[in-house]
């Protein structure tokens, strides 16, 4: 069977009981980056072997990990930090399970989108969540063009150096829009805030740091402040 498990974004006390218990009886462990969750199985003393899968290697890896499940071996699935599937290259392989008729479960536990979501004060009755967006500014103002009039409130992923282009172009596209920015999340020094896109920009540190969520007003919301 494939188990996906999701495990910490940041506090490892958030690991389940059921996440504990899975991995800890898989007979391998998929993942993204096997010195990370290599850090994180020593923490939790788990010592099973563990298979490289990540973007770069996942139609080989799928390969591999087909055959396992193939010959009966329970497999688990894991990514960086949160539920796998999310933004990372777990979907092909879950495609790929549900196709040969092997079964899958999950595992469930923190995803750093709904917790940004919830804490942005932001509707969350409906949104729509886009992931990454693309590394150049012409790309990457169509990716979001194509939300500008969406009524959903939206959620984005970005990386540290790319933060504040990606607050250009979003202000650029949307116009000045009620936004939230999360990073840190689950952590010590865990920060949320909650302003116009302009405001964002303005008071965006000049290296920032750390992983963000970006959560921006749907095109509907015509509330002034928070």
């Amino acid at each position: 069977m494939l188990y996906l498990v999701a495990t910490p974004i940041g506090n490892l006390s958030d690991i389940s009981q059921r996440a504990l218990q899975t991995l800890t009886q898989a007979d391998y462990v998929a993942s993204e980056d096997t010195r990370k969750t290599g850090r994180l199985l020593k923490h939790l003393d788990i010592k099973q072997p563990q298979i490289s899968f990540h973007e770069h290697n996942k139609l080989r890896a799928t390969r591999k990990i087909m055959r396992l499940l193939e010959q009966g071996r329970n497999i688990a699935l894991v990514t960086n930090a949160g539920t796998p599937g999310i933004s990372d290259p777990g979907f092909t392989l879950v495609r790929a399970a549900l196709e040969a008729e092997i079964m899958v479960t999950m595992i469930p536990g923190p995803t750093a989108l709904v917790i940004a979501l919830v804490l942005s004060g932001l509707p969350t009755h409906a949104f729509t969540f886009r992931g990454f967006a693309p590394r150049k500014s012409g790309r990457r103002q169509s990716f979001l063009a194509i939300d500008k009039d969406s009524p959903h409130t939206l959620i984005f992923y970005e990386s540290p150096h790319r933060l504040r282009a990606f607050l250009t172009d979003a202000l650029e596209v949307f116009g000045d829009r009620r936004a939230a920015l999360a990073k840190e999340l689950t952590k010590m020094f865990e920060s949320v805030k909650r302003a116009r896109l302009s405001e964002l920009l303005a008071g965006l540190d000049e290296e920032p740091k750390g992983e963000y969520v970006v959560v921006i007003a749907g095109a509907q919301d015509k509330r002034p402040t928070f």
